[in-house]
């Protein structure tokens, strides 16, 4: 039986492996708003906004920050745990030889997908223990490759200041 095929949204040819920086964006199955709750003002009435995590926030966020360990080479340079998404600004450094380690052949799966596959599926794990029937994530992410200091400059900046803007944010609940 032939099954339809999905269309990918990678940039076909691309080394999703090789050195520089990524901008990722997962989102909530369905959108449903269960990783935080955005507050703006909650400080001593301060105009800035607050990421509150839930429970379920907390685990995604505790895996976020297990990435550089679990892949050598690759850093979160900034993220934010939104209510029904995540946004991830990651660079991948060059990785070097161990001289007295032979060099293994590249595994099937570029650095980056293994990276958001293995944050999905812990993060899912984790949360399910507590809350068996919440599927949590949708299927694939979205990506964009950063092309140079002014694009990884522009990222880090809304990734910072998504909260702030929430209620215009294309994932805002009614939008």
């Amino acid at each position: 039986m032939d099954f339809p095929h999905r269309k990918s949204t990678r940039l076909p040819g691309f080394d999703y492996s090789s050195p520089g920086a990524y901008f990722i964006t997962i989102c909530t199955k369905d959108r449903k708003c269960f990783l935080s709750r955005i507050v703006v003002g909650a400080i001593h009435e301060s105009p800035e906004a607050s990421v509150l995590l839930s429970e379920a926030g907390q685990i995604v966020n505790r895996v976020i920050e297990a990435l550089p360990t679990r892949y050598p080479g690759l850093f979160v340079d900034q993220h934010v745990i939104m209510p029904n998404h995540v946004h991830l600004l990651l660079r991948i450094e060059e990785r070097r030889a161990i001289r007295e380690l032979p060099l293994q052949a590249e595994e099937k799966r570029a650095l980056v997908d293994k990276a958001v596959g293995f944050l999905k599926m812990n993060s899912s794990k984790q949360i399910h223990t507590h809350c068996p029937d919440i599927p949590v994530w949708q299927r694939s992410y979205h990506d964009h490759i950063i092309r140079d200091e002014r694009d990884y400059l522009k990222i880090w900046n809304y990734i910072e200041m998504n909260p702030a803007r929430w209620e215009k944010d294309c994932f805002y609940p009614g939008k």
